[in-house]
Formats: structure tokens, C-alpha cells, sequence
């Protein structure tokens, strides 16, 4: 892998992230926010994968694997917010949480 190469791939996950901060921010559904929180985790793994192969280095690989495991807690805990909104207040809306306030 060139330089060239590498520096492409970091533009990418740049976008990724970008587009997925993007998602999160500009969408109420928490399931649409939940797939953008996704998105968004997948530009830094891509870039630790990418940095990785780069300098010949298996951090990356682990740093891969450290974001995947935060991304499916993410999701779990994601999920389990998302049932127990939706089973409370009957929609998907994330604006809907600061209804809930005692």
C-alpha cells in the first residue's frame, strides 16, 4: 500500500464518519439513528484497518476488532432503548424522550 493509497482510504472514513454524524443529527428516528451511529463507527475501523496495512502493524487489526465489539454493544443497548421508547410512547421519535422527564 502507496501513501497515496492510504491517504485515500482516511478520506473515505472521513466521509463514512461524516456522513454518519450527519445521519444522527439530521434524523428523529432512533432506528435510522442507530443504523447512522453505524455508519458513523465504520469510518474509524476503516481507517485503523487501512493505518494498520500501512505500517505493517496489527494494532489496527485489534483496533478493527475493538470497534466492532463497541458498535454491537452500541446496538444492543440501542436496541433495548428503542423497545422500551417505543412500548412507552408509541413512536419511534428520539424527541420523544424529554416527554419522559418525572
Amino acid at each position: 500500500m502507496t501513501g497515496s493509497d492510504l491517504i485515500g482510504i482516511m478520506i473515505l472514513a472521513a466521509g463514512l464518519f461524516a456522513v454518519g454524524v450527519f445521519g444522527v443529527l439530521a434524523r428523529r428516528g432512533m432506528l435510522f439513528q442507530l443504523v447512522a451511529l453505524e455508519v458513523a463507527l465504520s469510518g474509524p475501523a476503516l481507517g485503523f484497518i487501512a493505518a494498520g496495512a500501512y505500517h505493517a502493524d496489527p494494532e489496527g487489526q485489534g483496533m478493527f476488532i475493538l470497534v466492532l465489539t463497541l458498535a454491537a454493544a452500541e446496538v444492543a443497548v440501542g436496541l433495548a432503548l428503542f423497545l422500551r421508547l417505543r412500548r412507552i410512547t408509541g413512536t419511534d421519535d428520539s424527541d420523544a424522550i424529554s416527554g419522559l422527564k418525572g
